[in-house]
């Protein structure tokens, strides 16, 4: 089915063969090789889950994997790629309440849309390669300059080997009141999926992004490693929303990072449920006076999984404001861990920021940790912190049960109720969808 798979294994032609595929500027293909080769020379990281780290065997994963060409029509898309969305709900979703949709399959987007409406008011969404190909000045402008291949080694690896992902431009002054989607699924064995995600919102204008991410289970390792880098301009508002439901093989390993300019706002709303390892810390750079973080992150993790989680908040500029919530559970032995930094500095006078952990464990042989540094410059600031860990406990089983619920049903309760600041800001099918997919993750568990 794949019209171009290069072998497995780490080489500087493989990236020249993508390139080249892809019919990418010189500039493009020089920052690969530069980022490829930091890449090489940087070790694996000494914190975070070191062990599951240095399990990635780098020369045993495919880095591209093209199965067909972009279509902006469904009836042509593949049956084999189609079957696999369509049991995702992503056309039922394309037709019932989103913007626009792109679903990538591996190394490269095999479908996508945008209502004609967000066209007409100059919004464009449209998958990475294509925006490179048809609007450079705007992806060179922006593209590695809020997150550099420098930055870590998983950055340096995106940043040589990225494929797909989404390029979100929206005009000043424009509000898109309906989210689009991106949907991006893992098919192979042993297989790398770097997608790269550019949105730009411009002064005043409006956007609410929604990526989910998925792939069957295999015996061996695959990697999923993004960039996503977001700038909302004086007065605008980004709202970007992650629902990743990986297998249990996949390393999860991502850079999120956005810069909010006067007065902008910048939620990311992020669900983790899945994956062998994930790491991942959406971040923002408050840069302009005015500015506000949101950052609301679940993460579940059982068995062998380990959620690494939590968020990092910049204050630059005066009279910034952040809040970051953080919930986490984990059961038969899973764990999850929040490592978080806020970092006001000395100029940035006048700053709130709020932090709060919550973690629940079901079990005795869980674990919850909390990592949360902060960094104050200046006395004229106020920032908050507060963590807890709980159980689910007999009482509120007994309550529940007595009002005529059974025990499984009282614990879905108690699990979605932990959850609900975070479902609360998802459209209604995905808070739905979420809830669903708990009520199974928690088939089983001890109270």
């Amino acid at each position: 089915m794949s019209i171009l798979t290069v072998e497995k294994g780490l080489s500087a032609d493989v990236i020249r063969t993508l390139s080249a595929h892809k019919k990418e500027p010189k500039w493009m293909l020089d920052m690969r090789l530069k980022a490829f080769n930091y890449f090489i020379k940087q070790p694996t990281p000494k914190w975070g889950n070191t062990e599951l780290l240095e399990d990635i065997d780098f020369e045993d994963i495919c880095y591209f994997n093209v199965v067909g060409k972009n279509e902006d029509n469904w009836d042509n898309v593949s049956d084999t790629v189609k079957d696999t969305f369509e049991e995702l709900g992503i056309p039922e979703a394309e037709q019932k309440w989103l913007g626009g949709v792109t679903a990538q399959y591996d190394s490269e987007s095999i479908y996508h849309s945008i209502r004609a409406d967000l066209v007409e008011q100059g919004v464009i969404f449209m998958d990475m390669d294509t925006g490179l190909r048809e609007h450079p000045e705007i992806v060179k402008k922006y593209f590695g300059k809020i997150i550099p291949h420098t930055d870590n080694k998983f950055s340096a690896l995106n940043t040589a080997f990225w494929s797909g992902g989404s390029f979100i431009y929206v005009p000043k002054g424009i509000k898109v009141e309906i989210p689009v989607q991106a949907y991006f699924f893992i098919s192979s064995e042993n297989m790398g999926q770097f997608e790269r995600t550019l949105i730009v919102a411009d002064e005043g204008s409006s956007v609410h992004y929604i990526e989910g991410c998925s792939a069957p289970t295999y015996s061996s390792q695959s990697l999923h490693s993004a960039v996503v880098e977001l700038v909302a301009h004086k007065d605008a508002h980004i709202r970007y929303t992650t629902i990743q439901n990986w297998a249990d093989n996949v390393y999860n390993l991502v850079t999120k990072r956005a810069i909010a300019h006067e007065n902008a706002c910048v939620e990311w709303v992020d669900g983790n449920i899945g994956s062998a390892l994930t790491m991942k810390y959406p971040s923002v750079i408050l840069k302009g006076e005015g500015a506000h973080a949101e950052i609301i992150s679940v993460a579940y993790a059982k068995g062998k999984q380990h959620q690494d989680t939590g968020a990092k908040v910049i204050h630059l500029a005066r009279n910034t404001t952040s809040n970051i919530l953080s919930k986490s559970i984990s059961k038969d032995g899973g764990r999850t861990s929040y490592r978080g930094l806020v970092k006001v500095s000395k100029k940035a006078t006048g700053c709130k920021s709020n932090v709060v952990c919550d973690a629940l464990m079901l079990d005795e042989t869980s674990r919850s940790d909390t990592y949360p540094t902060m960094e104050v410059s200046n006395s004229n600031s106020i920032i908050e912190h507060e963590a807890s860990v709980s159980k689910v406990s007999d009482e509120q089983l007994f309550y529940l049960m007595s009002r005529g619920h059974n025990e499984g049903e009282a614990k879905s309760l108690i699990i979605n109720g932990f959850f609900e600041p975070f479902t609360n800001k998802l459209p209604m099918d995905y808070a739905v969808e979420l809830n669903h997919l708990l009520e199974m993750e928690m088939t089983g568990s001890i109270g």
